[in-house]
């Protein structure tokens, strides 16, 4: 990876890289069930499932909104679990992931990367006004968000990657991606050919079996050093 150009732009997967996403993610769950006192679904199959419907509705066409898919996602898993459910129980998912924090090393590490003279951008499957909350967290640092409401697609769906790199100006030789999501960033990352950081956070998900990741670290703050030793990096 380092053999190559030295990017301008370093792009990021928000969610799990970023923000506390699976942490986030059983806290809302949690919050949803006690509505509903005498269930017996713990949220971690509540979650399972839900992530199962979003993925499939994320992947049909017409494009539909973060929120409404989640909503969709939400509704299909309780349904399929025999659980109540409202129409309120998805603005306590949504509102929950726009209050979802940063890892602790975050903020630094984007600090200094942008030290490091890069343009930082995030490419997340989500709607603006959600990822909103999220990136006010995270110190200024953040120079451009490419959501699947702008390009109209979700990841892994190469349309939300070549509508970044068009918007950034840039080719895919010309950035390298630093994501956590095997499923959607390294899947995208090994059809497409851009070069890719995995941050590992060892949650339990595997890379895809066919392809391996330029670097793979357990946190976002070695990143900043392995461009800072870098040949092209500005001293």
């Amino acid at each position: 990876m380092l053999s190559g150009s030295r990017p301008e732009w370093l792009t990021f997967d928000c969610y799990g890289t970023l923000i506390q996403w699976d942490e986030g993610l059983l806290a809302a769950v949690q919050a949803i069930l006690a509505k509903y006192p005498g269930s017996n679904v713990d949220p971690e199959t509540l979650i399972r499932i839900y992530d199962k419907y979003e993925h499939a509705l994320e992947a049909e066409r017409p494009h539909k909104s973060f929120r409404t898919v989640a909503g969709e996602g939400l509704r299909l898993a309780m349904d399929e679990l025999n659980l109540r459910h409202s129409p309120g129980d998805i603005e306590i998912l949504t509102g929950g992931i726009s209050r979802m924090p940063p890892f602790p090393e975050v903020v630094p590490a984007l600090a200094a990367l942008k030290k490091l003279g890069f343009r930082l951008c995030i490419i997340s499957n989500t709607d603006d006004e959600i990822i909103a909350g999220n990136v006010a967290q995270l110190g200024g640092h953040i120079d451009r968000v490419i959501t699947a409401q702008q390009a109209g697609a979700y990841k892994p769906n190469r349309e939300i990657f070549d509508y970044a790199h068009a918007a950034l100006g840039i080719g895919r030789a010309e950035v390298v991606h630093i994501c956590a999501s095997p499923h959607l960033d390294l899947v995208a990352a090994r059809d497409l050919g851009f070069r890719c950081i995995w941050i590992d956070r060892e949650t339990g998900r595997q890379r895809p079996s066919d392809y391996q990741p330029d670097e793979t670290f357990p946190a976002l703050d070695p990143v900043p050093a392995l461009f800072r030793n870098a040949a092209w990096a500005p001293m």
